[in-house]
């Protein structure tokens, strides 16, 4: 929505700046005296040549749907193809992880380089891996099923024993998101696919409340969201958040989400 609403500024724009010198015509037709209307002109067309050379490099900075262009671009080598979940550290090193094998990198997010790679132990094969979080000293993966993996960041080179949670919420969800939110101390799971008949019309996510000695009942919570409040007046025509996370100013949460809409 946004890249198209930007590309409609800028066509309104030029469609304003080309008048610009048919104003000045009749300025000149109109005027009395034919030296100042000619001077008046002059102006007018420096005026649209400034205009147009910044609306050109504005044009340069935006990619072919009127997005603002990345700051850098980084090309990854081939294992990393299919990077599935970003998360930041406290002290802001960016882990990142792949979808099949449960691999967990620190990439350098300056540079385009891997600092470090860690894998789990025992291996993890052809799990759908799609999300990652860091909760203090833990670090969370979770599964497009709901089950969630913790761990310890590793050294370089070296695999890491896990913990496996099982939310048993795969029947009711397809997740592609993990967050978490440290003024309830819980992850956030976001539900990209609602399997349950009773809340396909929700946004839904739960919320996993971590700590020792609780039981599955006491960690689990929900909160839904009707996605007619979500939608509005836009011409979407569903809701499926790919990931989430948490404003760390305003302990707002944000998803990045899939949607269909009629393109007029």
């Amino acid at each position: 929505m946004r890249g198209r609403s930007g590309a409609t500024h800028r066509a309104m724009t030029r469609i304003a700046l080309l008048s610009v010198p048919l104003l000045a015509a009749v300025a000149t037709a109109c005027g009395s005296m034919a030296q100042d209307a000619s001077a008046r002109a002059t102006r007018e067309k420096e005026v649209l040549a400034k205009r147009e050379t910044r609306m050109a490099a504005a044009l340069a900075e935006t990619d072919s749907v009127g997005s603002p262009k990345p700051i850098a671009r980084w090309l990854m080598p081939k294992p990393l193809e299919e990077i599935s979940g970003i998360a930041l550290t406290a002290d802001e090193r960016l882990l990142a992880h792949d979808d099949q094998h449960g691999r967990v990198l620190e990439l350098d997010y300056k540079r385009g380089t891997i600092v470090k790679r860690f894998g789990l132990d025992p291996k993890v094969d052809g799990v759908d891996f799609e999300g990652i979080t860091v909760a203090d000293s833990s670090i969370f993966m979770i599964a497009s099923n709901g089950t969630l993996y913790e761990f310890a960041e590793g050294a370089d080179g070296t695999k890491v024993p896990y913990t496996k949670h099982d939310t048993q919420l795969g029947k009711e969800c397809e997740f592609e998101g993990v967050a978490y939110d440290p003024a309830i101390g819980s992850l956030l799971l976001a539900c990209k696919i609602v399997k349950m008949a009773a809340l396909k019309d929700s946004l839904v996510i739960y919320r996993w409340k971590l700590g020792a000695d609780l039981s599955r009942d006491a960690r689990l919570s929900r909160l839904t969201v009707p996605l007619a409040t979500i939608i509005g007046t836009r011409e979407w025509k569903t809701v499926h958040p790919s990931d989430i996370t948490v404003d760390a100013r305003t302990g707002n949460y944000l998803m990045v989400a899939s949607t269909l809409y009629r393109i007029p």
